[in-house]
């Protein structure tokens, strides 16, 4: 597959994850998750609510929580978690350090943007409405939990794809979990796998990595300019 961010490719999407990209709000949700797994009889510490929970969907946690208690949670449970999500995410949320910076700086690029997200839409609305990405975004978000196809499954980003009219192999995806950056390789498209410097990443054919969203731009710009798209 040749590369969206190759002078060989075509670079016509950015794909954003929510979660730990765009928003500050994974340690909150994870620590919901964990407190309702220990509620549930799965006692996870809330040290380790990031690294068991982090990038899975509800309907999979909930899986996981019943095959380590061998007991069914309520048919209702993440719905019922989805909520507490909300109630919080309104209450307390905030933007990953430098993302507006770094929307701004792609705007200028020209290129467009979406959102695919394991999160619901209720999810998304609670936390893009009060940082200020909502107006922006408005009719770019897509759910994989609307959708009832949760990364690892590719579909949201094949969807989001199909809705701006191009193909995978044009689109590059941001991402910082190794669920999420696993369904933008399996949809086809280059994944940018945004994650701490001292922490540990996948050796993945066709992944890059960034340790800060600044770095984020400058890239699809290189891109650009070798592909003839920009000035150099």
């Amino acid at each position: 597959m040749v590369s969206a961010l190759s002078a060989q490719g075509s670079l016509r999407l950015v794909i954003f994850d929510c979660d730990g990209v765009l928003i500050d709000s994974e340690g909150t949700s994870c620590r919901l998750v964990a407190q309702a797994a220990r509620e549930a009889g799965y006692d996870v510490p809330e040290r380790d609510a990031v690294a068991t929970f982090g990038g899975k969907a509800l309907v999979e946690i909930k899986k996981e929580i019943e095959a380590h208690t061998s007991h069914r949670l309520p048919d209702n449970w993440a719905i019922n978690l989805r909520d507490r999500f909300v109630e919080a995410f309104r209450s307390s949320v905030e933007v990953i350090d430098g993302v507006h910076d770094m929307l701004e700086a792609i705007d200028r690029l020209g290129l467009p943007m979406r959102v695919g997200s394991n999160s619901s839409m209720l999810e998304m609305e609670a936390k893009f409405t009060p940082t200020g990405l909502a107006d922006r975004l408005v009719g770019r978000i897509h759910s994989a939990a609307d959708m009832q196809t949760p990364k690892p499954a590719p579909d949201v980003y094949l969807h989001a794809a199909a809705e701006e009219g191009v193909l995978p192999e044009q689109c590059v995806v941001l991402e910082d979990s190794d669920t999420g950056a696993r369904a933008a390789l399996l949809a086809g498209m280059t994944c940018v796998l945004f994650r701490p410097a001292h922490e540990p990443a996948p050796e993945w054919p066709g992944l890059v990595r960034i340790s800060h969203l600044s770095e984020f731009a400058p890239l699809l710009k290189k891109a650009l300019q070798a592909q003839g798209r920009l000035p150099s």
